[in-house]
């Protein structure tokens, strides 16, 4: 029975760091939302056809077979809580994993937009995305999108049973894993870490 962790919120909120947090503290697996990005860019170029068919193959398979090999996995996404489409994926995402015997936690991170431009250019965040090097693109980016989009839930707007909305304006992304694992009650997996974090 595999469990699955999103980490959800706008960009530069933090998804990143945290899950790597709650990664460490209950040895999960993680996939960021930019690792298949990432990948599909590199072979089918930005934003193409193929690339958006490669990356939505990418993760449906690895949520596939974490169920498969019943692998607790950490996910990234960004959602614009706007649009239907959105809540019919993730609730999708969360029957996946709940009627195979696992569990769905929804984690949603939010931020001051002043933070979020200061944290979208750690040298943390160059490094792990290679397509957030253009800073000039990336800030213009984050800017449309906080116009354009709802990218966290209204007060009292709850989306799942295990969901959680914590502001991280001023919260390091240990505590915010601490108070992630606390609220749910989550039990370290016992592995070696070679099986959940190998070659980070």
């Amino acid at each position: 029975m595999a469990n699955l962790i999103v980490v959800c919120g706008p960009q530069a909120v933090g998804k990143m760091t945290v899950a790597e947090s709650i990664r460490d503290k209950l040895k999960y697996n993680l996939m960021m939302n930019h690792d298949s990005i990432e990948v599909s860019d590199k072979v089918f170029g930005f934003a193409t056809p193929a690339q958006k068919e490669f990356n939505r193959f990418f993760r449906e398979k690895a949520f596939e077979i974490a169920i498969k090999y019943d692998v607790d996995l950490i996910f990234t996404y960004v959602c614009a809580f706007e649009m239907q489409s959105e809540k019919d994926y993730l609730t999708a995402l969360a029957n996946q994993f709940i009627s195979s015997g696992g569990n769905f936690y929804f984690v949603e991170l939010s931020a001051d937009i002043s933070v979020r431009l200061l944290r979208n250019e750690t040298p943390h965040r160059m490094e792990r995305k290679p397509s957030k090097k253009d800073i000039i693109w990336s800030k213009a980016n984050l800017l449309r999108d906080a116009e354009h989009h709802r990218l966290n839930s209204e007060p009292n707007e709850v989306w799942f049973k295990n969901h959680i909305k914590i502001d991280n304006s001023s919260l390091s992304p240990d505590e915010v894993a601490d108070i992630v694992i606390e609220k749910f009650g989550l039990v370290p997996n016992e592995k070696e870490e070679s099986e959940y974090r190998y070659g980070v």
